[in-house]
C-alpha cells in the first residue's frame, strides 16, 4: 500500500514539474515544442532571442538567464553546439548552477566530449542535482516528429523518470550505463553516419554521373545490400525526397562542422582507447577539407555529394 501511495505522489509530482529547456536551434526548437504539446510547463531560454520568441508563441514561458531558467525549473534539459556551451550554460556567471535548486533533474541531449560530461556531472551532485547525458539520433525529421532515439548514462536509480519526459520528444529511450556511455555509443554512431553518408554521396554521384536516373538508383540501393539510413531516410541528393535537407539546399538539418566536432571528438575517444579507426580519420579530412568551404560549412553535413557532384 506505502509502495502504490508513493508511487502515486511521485507521479503527481512529476506531471506539475516545470521543464526547463536551454538550447532552442534546429534539433532542441522542436524538441520544446514536443514538450509543450504534451502539457508540460516549460520555460526556454536561448541565445537567439527569436527562438526564444517562437517558443513563447507556443506557449511556453521565457527565461533571460540560464540562471533563471534554474530557478524556475524542476526539470532541466540542455541542447546546445560543443562542450564549451555546455560548461558555459552550467557554470558561467549566469549558468544554471548559480540557481540550481536541490533536486533538481538534469537531462544534457549535448553532442560533447565524455569527459566534458562527467565533470558537469560531479558538479550537479555537488549542487544537489541530478545528471544524465542523453545525446540524440534521428535528426531534424525525428525531432520535430517526436520520434528521436536517446542514448541515455547515467544511475539507474532515476532513469525511468529521465524516460518519461525524453518519452514525449522520442521514440526510443535507451539505458547505455553510467554517466558519458550516451555519449559514447553517439559518437560510434555519428562517426559511422559521417562514413556511410561519403560512401552514399560517392555512390549516388558516381551512378548520376554514368546515366543513372537519381531516384531510381536510390531506390534499387535502398532494397539492396548498400542499404542504409544515408540513402533511404536521408537521401543527400537534390530532388529525390521531399523534407530532408537535400531538398532545401541542405538547409535546416544537421551542420557539416557539427560532423565536424562529433569526429574530433570520436578520434580523441578512439586514440584515449587506442582504437584503430582508418576510416573516421579519413571521414573526419574529408569534413575538414568540405568545411574550409563558406559555401559548404554552413550547411548540412549531406552537402558533401554537392561538392563531390561539382568535381
Amino acid at each position: 500500500m506505502a509502495v502504490c501511495l508513493n508511487r502515486l505522489l511521485s507521479l503527481s509530482a512529476r506531471s506539475m514539474s516545470t521543464v526547463g529547456f536551454v538550447g532552442l536551434g534546429n534539433m532542441g526548437g522542436y524538441m520544446a515544442k514536443n514538450l509543450v504539446k504534451a502539457g508540460k510547463d516549460v520555460v526556454v531560454y536561448d541565445v537567439n532571442d527569436a527562438s526564444v520568441q517562437d517558443l513563447k508563441s507556443s506557449g511556453a514561458g521565457a527565461c533571460s538567464t540560464p540562471s533563471e531558467l534554474a530557478a524556475r525549473s524542476n526539470v532541466i534539459v540542455t541542447m546546445v553546439p560543443s562542450s564549451p556551451h555546455v560548461q558555459e550554460v552550467f557554470k558561467g556567471s549566469e549558468g544554471l548552477l548559480k540557481s540550481l535548486k536541490p533536486g533538481t533533474l538534469c537531462i544534457d541531449s549535448s553532442t560533447i566530449d565524455p569527459a566534458v560530461s562527467k565533470d558537469i556531472d560531479s558538479a550537479v551532485r555537488a549542487a544537489g542535482g541530478h545528471f544524465y547525458d542523453a545525446p540524440v539520433s534521428g535528426g531534424v525529421v525525428a525531432a520535430e516528429k517526436g520520434i528521436l532515439t536517446f542514448m541515455v548514462g547515467g544511475d539507474a536509480e532515476k532513469f525511468d523518470e529521465v524516460k518519461s519526459y525524453l518519452a514525449h520528444m522520442g521514440a526510443n529511450v535507451i539505458h547505455c550505463g553510467a554517466n558519458g556511455n550516451g555519449l559514447v555509443v553517439k559518437l560510434c554512431n555519428n562517426m559511422m553516419l559521417a562514413i556511410s553518408m561519403i560512401g552514399a554521396a560517392e555512390t549516388l554521384n558516381m551512378g548520376v554521373k554514368m546515366g543513372m536516373e537519381k531516384k531510381l538508383l536510390s531506390d534499387i540501393l535502398g532494397k539492396s545490400t548498400a542499404r542504409c539510413w544515408s540513402i533511404d531516410t536521408y537521401n543527400p541528393v537534390p530532388g529525390v525526397m521531399e523534407g530532408v535537407p537535400a531538398s532545401r539546399d541542405y538547409e535546416g538539418g544537421f551542420g557539416a562542422t557539427l560532423m565536424l566536432k562529433d569526429l574530433g571528438l570520436a578520434e580523441l575517444m578512439a586514440d584515449g582507447s587506442e582504437s584503430p579507426i582508418v576510416f573516421g580519420k579519413m571521414a573526419k579530412q574529408i569534413y575538414e577539407e568540405l568545411c574550409q568551404d563558406d559555401k559548404f560549412a554552413p550547411k548540412d553535413f549531406g552537402v558533401i555529394f554537392k561538392k563531390l557532384s561539382e568535381q
